[in-house]
């Protein structure tokens, strides 16, 4: 009865904890398409005037994802990927005709999350994994996101593969301990618990003065019990 309590008690905190990439996405939505996209402005801006032409591609882009953004900001993904068929086209319709900008390419990102809010799993893997980017914040979480995924449709194996990547991309104290933490919660799941003492102690030794590593030493201890 113990045992199956125990393993209750770890399903819950997996559900729990599996969330906290969109969550990061979702609570720095603004900051992220405002920074990058007034960063692919300013470049095509640069671009225009050294070589005499404008880039509008990128600006109507940008003007699509901002209203994008407010619906995504309210929960009405429907809206945000599929449009309100009058002045919003959706951010479908947004990766079809500007899938090459800066703006377009984060419409993948933002179309993935939709997806995956909506349950639709494997369409928000492919999404995902046709976003392209190096900033260290937005990359390594669409990346973890990609882990969520793959653990909730039961591919654990995969997942961890994912947390663990996007850990190594970030390497810094605000995404890396989640995607460790999260690794190490699904080696505890598979019961491979050296790898999950692994996790967990690079979070206490590395990115101490993160909030995930002001509890880490209850799930080193849990994690070392299971061996």
């Amino acid at each position: 009865m113990a045992t199956k309590e125990k393993d209750t008690n770890k399903e819950l905190e997996v559900e729990e904890i599996v969330s906290k990439s969109e969550q990061f996405i979702e609570n720095n939505s603004k900051k992220i398409i405002y920074g990058i996209i007034a960063v692919a402005l300013v470049v095509g801006a640069v671009l225009g005037i050294k070589h005499g032409y404008l880039v509008p591609q990128e600006k109507k882009a940008a003007a699509a994802m901002f209203k994008g953004e407010q619906y995504f900001a309210r929960d009405s993904f429907a809206l945000a990927l599929n449009g309100n068929g009058a002045d919003y086209e959706g951010f479908e319709a947004i990766i079809d005709q500007y899938g090459s900008t800066d703006a377009g390419n984060l419409a993948k990102a933002y179309a993935g999350i939709c997806y995956y809010k909506m349950g639709d799993t494997q369409k928000a893997i492919d999404l995902l994994k046709s976003f392209s980017g190096k900033d260290p914040m937005v990359s390594p979480a669409v990346t973890g996101l990609i882990g969520d995924c793959y653990v909730n449709m039961g591919n654990t194996k995969e997942g961890i593969s994912y947390f663990e990547k996007a850990a190594k991309e970030a390497d810094n104290e605000v995404i890396s301990p989640i995607y460790l933490k999260k690794a190490g919660i699904a080696y505890e799941n598979l019961k491979e618990y050296d790898k999950a003492v692994k996790a967990y102690t690079t979070i206490k030794d590395k990115y101490y003065t993160s909030m995930e590593a002001s509890d880490i030493d209850k799930y080193i201890t849990r994690a070392s019990a299971g061996k």
